[in-house]
Order: C-alpha cells, then structure tokens, then sequence
C-alpha cells in the first residue's frame, strides 16, 4: 500500500496569467530545493483546466522557449485539491491572490502562505505567512525569496522564467506605463548580474508581447473565450470579448457568423460585444467594437448606450458590416479600454 504524502500546493489565480504561472513554478521549485528533509510534495498548480492552457498564448511561447514541456505542468483538472484537503494532506501557498473565490472557499484553512501583489482585502492569522507588497509584479516577490535563500538554488531557466514575466508585468520596466516600482527593477539588474546571458530585455518584452497578441491557430470560440467577461441582468447575459486582432479581419474570418451564434447559443448569452485592438508597430493601439445580436431590440439598446455614452465618450464611427445582426464601429477614443466600457453596457441592461 503506498504511503499517503502530503502534499504542499503552490497556485496562481484563476486567470492563471504569465505571472500567476511562473510565480507558482519557481516558488514550489525554490520550496522543493530548500526544505528541510521535505516530508511533502511541492506541486505547482496552473489554476485552470488544461484544455484552456493554449489560449495563455505568452505562457505556452516563454515555457516553449525555455524547454518547459507542457507535459509536466500540473493544471486544476488533474488534482482533486478538495478530496486532499479533506484526507488532511493538503497545505496551500497562494500567490498573485490572496483571497480563494467562493467555490474554493472550503480550502481556506489549508492556506500557509500568501505572496501577492494586490491590496490586502483581508487579514490572515497565524500561521499564515503573508507577503502583500506593491509591487508591479508577483514575480518580484518570489525573486526577492529566492536570492533571499541559500545560495545556489536559482537556476538559468527559473531565472528567466522570472525576468521574462516582471518585464511582461511592468511594460519594460517603463516609467511611463505606471506599473513598475524600484524593487521590481532591482530584480530585473540582479537576475542579469547572476546570469549575464540572459537575452536583452527589449527582446524578451518584445517577443512576449508579440506572442500574447498572438492568436494565429486560435480557433474563432477560442478567441472569443481567450479574454471574456460576462455582464447579466435579470432577463440576458451579455458577453465582451476582448480580440486581439483587427476588426475587419476578425469579420472576415471564415464561418465567423456561424460561430458567433454557436458560442452564445452554447453559453446563454443572448449577445455578445467584441472589443479589438492592434498595435501598429509604435505600440499604439486602434480600438474597434462589434454588437452581435440576434434580437433587435437587444442589439438597439446596446448599440445606443454604447453611441450615447458621455462617461467617457467612445467617440465611434460606424463602420460597413457584412451582416445585419452585426454593429461594427471605429472607437475615436483609445483610451476606452474594456473597463471603461463595461459600466456603460451594465446601465443599458
């Protein structure tokens, strides 16, 4: 009979974004390496289900890159976490979140650990270890645990793994962007002092950015899913996808019509807004809607409140559509993101 482990889980958040992965790789790596005559398993967890994996299209590019198979990665679907807890062999370390969503709120009490970079929305007892600082990355944090540990224990591969997501996280380490503070830059010079050959870091923004806009080989569901948020009132449920990829060329993709209505039809939703954006080669974003609706009425009122909108102005320009059910429109205003938008479709429903 084999002998019942315990087994220490490090996980990102649900959005299982490039720093929620390599956080969770390089810290169980680090924890593994530095525990005393470890009694448990270090498992990182990627928390999604696998099949989700190949729309994290920056994470598949920079594990790719540094030979990490994605047959060794753990994901959500392939460990019972609850059947663990309830066996008593399970301890938790958290990072990029600190706070479980609702439906793994029975986990709570197996969390040791938090290391994030959010506010802190709640207070931990012991013995709970927590490490919430502002930083622009949480790969920051798990850095500055490592070069903290025993000498030795950062390899090249978990150093680029870091150094390729505080740059993604902190756009460059540019000022302007807003996002990066000193610690993260100084993480940044100490990673390449340890490992001189570590490519130059517009390189390394430059190919991870590229390939997070990347969605050739995306089928049009997985795009629409890659980057979604879902608004409900009483009556509907309306999705905003965010597409990476210019709207006329997103309109022309083969089916598409076919596969708008499937989507929803699948999903519930009873419409769906797509938000493009590309970049031209200055960095500078063209935003573009479309208002996808079978019902009329539905289409009417989203379509105005979107046109209406003061708070901000989106300042929109129709544009030709190829179907009757689809709105297309330039947004004048680029610096709408999707979280300015959102708040406006919520009022119309």
């Amino acid at each position: 009979v084999r002998q019942q482990r315990d087994v220490h889980v490090v996980m990102g958040n649900d959005a299982c974004d490039l720093d929620s992965t390599v956080s969770a790789l390089a810290l169980a790596y680090f924890l593994a390496q530095t525990s005393p005559a470890p009694k448990a398993a270090f498992v990182p967890v990627l928390n999604i289900p696998r099949a989700d994996f190949a729309l994290r299209t920056e994470t598949t590019f920079l594990l790719r890159d540094r030979g990490i198979p994605a047959a060794s990665l753990i994901f959500r679907d392939e460990i019972d976490l609850g059947g663990l807890h309830h066996a008593g062999l399970l301890s938790l370390t958290l990072v990029d979140h600190h706070v479980l969503p609702g439906a793994d709120a029975a986990l709570e009490e197996a969390v040791v650990e938090v290391l994030d970079h959010r506010p802190l929305e709640r207070d931990r007892g012991p013995p709970c270890q927590v490490t919430v600082e502002p930083v622009g990355s949480c790969a920051t944090l798990v850095t500055e645990r490592i070069l903290q540990g025993p000498p030795g224990v950062l390899d090249r591969t978990t150093a680029a793994l870091l150094h390729g997501t505080i740059l993604l996280d902190c756009i460059n380490l540019s000022p302007a962007a807003g996002k990066v503070t000193p610690r993260d830059v100084a993480c940044v010079s100490l990673l390449e002092e340890r490992f001189p050959e570590l490519p130059a870091r517009d390189a390394v923004f430059g190919a991870l950015q590229a390939a997070k806009f990347d969605v050739t080989g995306l089928t049009t569901e997985q795009m629409l899913r890659k980057d979604l948020k879902v608004l409900s009132s009483d009556e509907v449920l309306v999705a905003i996808s965010g597409i990476f990829e210019d709207l006329e060329t997103f309109l022309r993709r083969p089916g598409l019509l076919q596969d708008l209505e499937a989507f929803c039809q699948a999903r519930g939703y009873a419409g769906l807004v797509a938000m493009t954006v590309s970049f031209n080669e200055r960095h500078e974003p063209t935003r573009k809607l479309a208002v996808y609706s079978r019902q009329e009425p539905l289409r009417g009122t989203l379509c105005r409140a979107l046109e209406e909108a003061t708070t901000p102005s989106l300042l929109l320009q129709p544009l030709p559509s190829p179907w009757a059910c689809v709105a297309a429109y330039a947004q004048g205003n680029t610096v709408a993101t999707r979280k300015k938008v959102l708040p406006i479709l919520r009022a119309a429903l």
